[in-house]
């Protein structure tokens, strides 16, 4: 795994250690440890690759003005060796690196000798981390929620396997509890109005209004026939339950495969009432004084760990709660099967359950910092600059399938993955759709396609790129190449902050940056014919953007083509 910044970042801490060394044997500074000092990549590289605030960490320990530091710290580098060709003292005291020629031939150099495996870091140790994300009702179809959410889940485990952790995608099938009698109630109030019209019986009030729980009440009758009337309200419900809750999650699987998303594990809710576990874990609050009873419910004292009320568990019925089961779920997560680290992808409405099941991690034994919840906020579809609120094909609200029904799929995975999940999402349909520039993900496609034109265009000529030498290499000096070469040194970086931040749009960012990068050197600089050297140099320069576009867009699960 080779970080071009971090090697150079462990560089100037050598260098500037060593001269410190050096500048305290001299007498130029006293003999005491200086503080601790940052390495930040500047905006403005016209005032270095690297500033260093060395001299400003150290002022209160050496009682020396910063600037006196600097100059000392200067006086003392040795640069030799280094990928640095000089250091320059700035504003108060800081200490500019710029780098050399030889860390640029050898950043390319690095893209095409880790190729696929270019970006991985060992950031994660190989910890075992589960994402679980969309789990959606499997009572009804997905909605945009759900979309914006398996796109963003689906690459942030991409980015975290990147980084060295060992990752499970999750999907929990909440396939017990009031939803689901709720869905028995509603099917079988369809299924009697189909038998015996809509007028003889009345649809419950919070029942499901879908179009889609009639078509399923009248797919039982097509393949079954009738006879459910006769039976009791319970008998008829759970049979149409049986009928339909596989459809429906079968549906969620088949949507979601034809999004690129592929879970290891799809956890059913009611597995955790089969085996126990829900009942084990309300004897194991019990047993640590962390429950009580009034009016005839369980109830978990939650306000003992943060929560400003008290949480019921079993409901005077004797029916555990939702909450009961979510504390037995993530206390299987990390107990039973032992992750790491869990991080669940959720609607912003759930903000007020994170730290209640946090708090509840402590309370049954186990470390809630190890949770971390990625709050997302709603998505907006426009149309020709309005609102687009309803489904062409049901009337209703747009689903996951009519939205890969009219875009995409790599539209639809880049645009949910461009905005911070804690922002909300304008989704603009006649952009994502649109073949030009302004749709960023065509944008950075067509950067990878143009390199493929390249190398078919020279291929024509009868020219192919070859393994290059350093002298060679060393010819990529203009403006534009440095600021690509630069960039993608970057990407190992940018893939740690994005596990760092659990945020995926640093991601589409980078890659968009790319690609304009890129487009920036074609404009500017020739590849075929030049003299052999420097087209050889630019040809692989080609191949390592090629590379980092591939690697990226793989994160993403969008696809590369070869050609627009």
């Amino acid at each position: 795994m080779i970080n071009p910044i971090l090697q150079a970042k462990g560089q100037i801490a050598q260098i500037v250690d060593r001269a410190a060394a050096a500048a305290i044997a001299a007498g130029d500074l006293p003999d005491c440890p200086a503080g601790e000092y940052g390495i930040e990549i500047p905006a403005d590289h016209s005032h270095g690759d690297f500033a260093c605030n060395f001299a400003m960490a150290g002022a209160r320990t050496y009682k020396m003005a910063p600037r006196k530091i600097a100059d000392a710290i200067v006086a003392h580098a040795a640069l030799e060796g280094t990928g640095f060709s000089r250091i320059e003292v700035a504003g108060p005291g800081f200490l500019n690196f710029f780098l050399d020629q030889s860390w640029f031939t050898g950043a390319v150099e690095a893209v095409l000798e880790e190729g696929a495996r270019y970006g991985t870091t060992d950031l994660g140790q190989g910890k075992k981390v589960m994402v679980e994300f969309v789990s959606a009702n499997p009572t009804g179809p997905m909605h945009l929620g759900n979309a914006r959410g398996g796109a963003l889940g689906d690459c942030l485990a991409s980015v975290l396997r990147w980084a060295g952790y060992d990752v499970t995608r999750e999907f929990y099938i909440n396939d017990a509890g009031n939803q689901i009698e709720k869905f028995g109630k509603s099917l079988s109030a369809r299924y009697m109005q189909i038998v015996l019209g809509d007028d003889a019986v009345v649809f419950p009030e919070d029942g499901y209004q879908g179009a889609d729980i009639r078509v399923l009440a009248q797919q039982y009758i097509d393949e079954h026939g009738t006879g459910l009337e006769k039976e009791s309200e319970e008998l008829r419900s759970q049979a149409l339950i049986d009928y339909a809750l596989p459809k429906n999650i079968q549906k969620l699987k088949d949507d979601l495969a034809k999004y690129r998303i592929h879970y290891d594990v799809w956890f059913h809710e009611s597995q955790l009432h089969e085996d126990g576990s829900v009942g084990r874990i309300i004897e194991l609050l019990r047993s640590r004084g962390l429950t009580y009873e009034k009016d005839g419910a369980v109830w978990y004292k939650a306000t003992a760990f943060g929560d400003e009320k008290d949480e019921v568990l079993v409901r005077a019925n004797g029916n555990p709660t939702y909450f009961a089961a979510d504390i037995a779920y993530h206390y299987n997560k990390f107990a039973v099967r032992g992750f790491d680290w869990v991080i669940n992808v959720w609607g912003a409405d759930h903000h007020g359950h994170v730290a209640r099941l946090k708090g509840a991690m402590d309370a049954v034994g186990l470390d809630g910092s190890k949770l971390d919840v990625v709050l997302m906020q709603l998505v907006r579809l426009m149309r020709g600059g309005e609102v687009a609120r309803m489904s062409k094909r049901t009337g209703k609200a747009i689903t996951l399938a009519d939205l890969l029904d009219e875009i995409p799929v790599d539209a639809a995975r880049f645009f949910f993955n461009q905005r911070e999940p804690n922002t909300h999402c304008e989704f603009d349909l006649e952009l994502a759709v649109s073949e030009s520039s302004q749709n960023p993900v065509y944008y950075v496609q067509y950067a990878h396609a143009r390199i493929c034109s390249i190398l078919k265009s020279l291929a024509a000529e009868e020219i192919s790129p070859r393994a290059c030498t350093r002298e060679e290499l060393d010819l990529l000096q203009t403006e534009q190449e440095r600021e690509l070469v630069r960039f993608m040194a970057t990407l190992p970086d940018v893939v740690n902050a994005s596990v760092k931040a659990l945020d995926s749009s640093k991601i589409t960012k980078y890659c968009v940056e790319l690609a304009t990068l890129f487009h920036k050197f074609y404009n500017a600089c020739h590849v075929k014919g030049e003299a052999e050297g420097l087209l050889q140099a630019r040809l692989n320069l080609c191949l390592a953007v090629r590379q980092v576009l591939r690697n990226v867009l793989e994160m993403l699960g969008i696809s590369a083509p070869e050609s627009m």
